[in-house]
């Protein structure tokens, strides 16, 4: 997660863990991208089913029908996805009794799962949080992961290393003959997915990446919860989340003035910064802060001149998420245009660049998704120190 996103800038996202490869994705980090249509069959209604209540998210649905199918279909597996998938979820003590028309659906899968491999670091902590996290048996570019929990897996062997996103060792996968994979993609044309599904193991496609508000992010939690039976677990998480958030949100609401914010930074000439509409911009404002840009309409980036940035935001009181940055003498180094600003002349710029996991992952883009609430708080405390004196910042801390 970023403050940043890709939308004006490439028309693929890469998986979450990915963007620490390139300086490019440093800049433009997280969310946003553009989607392929992809063919897709029609699910049959499952009579007498009951929807389940989603708060904030938009990407996905649940229904459920009495205690012997659960319906999870994803409608938003990446942005401007024309078509959607459809999973059936059945106890795996009734899949003999029970006959579904397997043309009807993406997958058919047993429950509860008992070993899982997913793509993104970002699934990681939805899986530590529900308690499984000891059913992940295979997981891309593992020395991206941040999760002490996972570290150790990783360490024992328990967890083991499958390539990458991009290039997903599907023999691996295969080998590893697990119940599900948990997919990321950024389009519907993913070879390695297409041959770990003709092995008979069902991928499941997960868009938690597209939201564009940070409780609907969060509330993904609840799209694991039903392959491992855990739904009363993951609606007790995010109902805590969503207090926290709420609670942090009234404390900054009691603050007596909003100060002036800016974020982003350079790559080439261009200055990338989130759109008014998107979840960055959303934060800013829950922590009762003035976001310069926060009258635009965009829900993922804006792609801006330094003139122009210049001109509207020199006079910010603060900066969020300067790219990869860490100190005032590398940005500094990086433009002689940074220096024009007051954020910069006043020591006013903060990162979440500092917050690393053991093997150099981001913990910010790993858990920051799932705990929007840590999120709102240290920008609260950036932003309003009176209201939250003794906190310790999660990701945010000043540059040096």
């Amino acid at each position: 997660m970023t403050f940043v996103t890709l939308r004006n800038i490439i028309n693929a996202k890469t998986k979450v863990h990915l963007k620490f490869l390139r300086p490019f994705f440093y800049i433009v980090l997280t969310f946003v991208f553009f989607g392929c249509k992809t063919d897709k069959k029609e699910s049959s209604p499952i009579p007498h089913s009951k929807e389940v209540k989603m708060e904030y998210a938009k990407g996905f649905t649940i229904e459920k029908s009495g205690s012997d199918i659960t319906l999870v279909k994803i409608t938003s597996p990446w942005p401007s996805a024309e078509s959607s998938f459809t999973y059936a979820l059945v106890p795996k003590d009734k899949l003999p009794a029970i006959t579904l028309d397997r043309n009807a659906y993406d997958a058919i899968i047993g429950t509860p799962v008992e070993n899982v491999v997913v793509t993104s670091t970002t699934h990681i902590p939805a899986l530590e949080e529900l308690g499984v996290l000891d059913k992940l048996v295979g997981f891309p570019e593992t020395k991206f992961v941040s999760s002490k929990a996972a570290r150790n897996l990783i360490e024992e062997g328990q967890i083991k290393e499958l390539g990458s996103n991009e290039t997903l060792n599907s023999e691996m996968v295969i080998a590893l003959q697990p119940e599900l994979v948990i997919g990321f993609s950024i389009n519907a044309q993913n070879n390695a997915y297409n041959t770990i599904e003709r092995s008979h193991i069902p991928v499941v496609y997960n868009g938690d990446w597209t939201e564009e508000s940070p409780l609907g992010k969060a509330e993904w939690i609840k799209f694991f919860a039903p392959f491992f039976n855990k739904e009363k677990e993951a609606e007790k998480i995010f109902s805590k989340i969503i207090f926290d958030y709420n609670k942090a949100k009234e404390i900054a609401a009691k603050a007596p003035e909003s100060p002036t914010v800016i974020s982003g930074a350079m790559y080439k000439d261009v200055w990338y910064l989130p759109g008014g509409n998107s979840w960055a911009a959303q934060f800013i404002k829950d922590a009762n802060a003035n976001y310069i840009w926060a009258e635009t309409k965009e829900s993922g980036s804006l792609s801006l001149s330094w003139e122009n940035v210049l001109q509207k935001g020199k006079n910010a009181e603060y900066w969020i998420a300067p790219s990869q940055f860490t100190s005032y003498e590398d940005l500094g180094n990086a433009s002689d245009h940074y220096k024009q600003f007051d954020a910069f002349k006043n020591r006013n710029i903060f990162t979440y660049a500092y917050t690393k996991g053991e093997s150099g992952g981001l913990l910010y883009y790993e858990l920051a998704p799932q705990r929007p609430d840590l999120v709102l708080q240290d920008l609260i405390h950036i932003f309003h120190p009176n209201l939250l004196p003794d906190y310790s910042p999660h990701f945010f801390k000043p540059l040096e």
